[in-house]
């Protein structure tokens, strides 16, 4: 096995990560993820590009030529050993897609943009991330053009921020289901905007897509 296949697997693996989802967030087919695993296929300069930036890591890491994932990151690390200051953290990241924009208003069309991504901190545990759009939900902390962390589930409790598909179009609300009812009310955080409600066959229509994790926001 060449040090590359080693390499992929163990990364996809720390991850979490099955082939299926990983060839979905680097917009290559799993059978192509498989046979560089296998060793059945050499990657070419833009494969190991887009990897390499999704995980994070040198092309030289990935070929085993080094041990150190980042260089980056090892000297950041030379520089966080030297801070002193007990109310300064310095933040390791890594990359995530960013699948276009979610209304926080009206629904809007989901555009999935595969081809960017997005820095979060190695704390925070996402699948992708979403644009925000609108200022439905500002009571919340979440303004126009933020950046929403979802985890993909296909549920979520009482009250949660959800990223949420209603005929193919995505919002993000707080979600609230009332089972003995089979009612679903998308409420905004934004006292000049009214709940959306669903009830009986109309929530075949509604699908959540994840949970919203975290935000990363412009000071303001």
């Amino acid at each position: 096995m060449s040090n590359f296949s080693i390499r992929l697997r163990e990364l996809r693996q720390s991850r979490g990560l099955s082939m299926q989802k990983l060839s979905e967030y680097i917009g290559m087919s799993k059978s192509s993820i498989n046979m560089y695993e296998r060793d059945e296929r050499e990657p070419g300069l833009e494969t190991l590009e887009a990897i390499a930036d999704f995980f994070n890591v040198d092309i030289d890491y990935l070929l085993g030529k080094t041990n150190i994932p980042n260089r980056i990151l090892n000297s950041y690390e030379d520089k966080e050993n030297s801070i002193k200051f007990d109310n300064i953290l310095p933040i390791k990241t890594y990359k995530i897609p960013l699948l276009g924009e979610i209304a926080c208003g009206k629904p809007i069309f989901a555009n999935e943009d595969r081809e960017s991504y997005v820095e979060v901190g190695t704390n925070i545990r996402a699948d992708f991330c979403l644009k925000a759009k609108g200022d439905s939900m500002i009571n919340a902390r979440i303004y126009d053009g933020d950046i929403v962390f979802i985890r993909e589930q296909p549920m979520v409790d009482n009250g949660e921020i959800a990223a949420v598909i209603i005929d193919d179009e995505a919002t993000l609300k707080r979600v609230y289901y009332e089972k003995d009812k089979s009612k679903l009310v998308l409420s905004p955080e934004n006292t000049k905007y009214s709940p959306l409600v669903y009830v009986g066959s109309e929530l075949e229509d509604v699908r959540i897509l994840g949970k919203a994790v975290a935000f990363q926001s412009d000071v303001r």
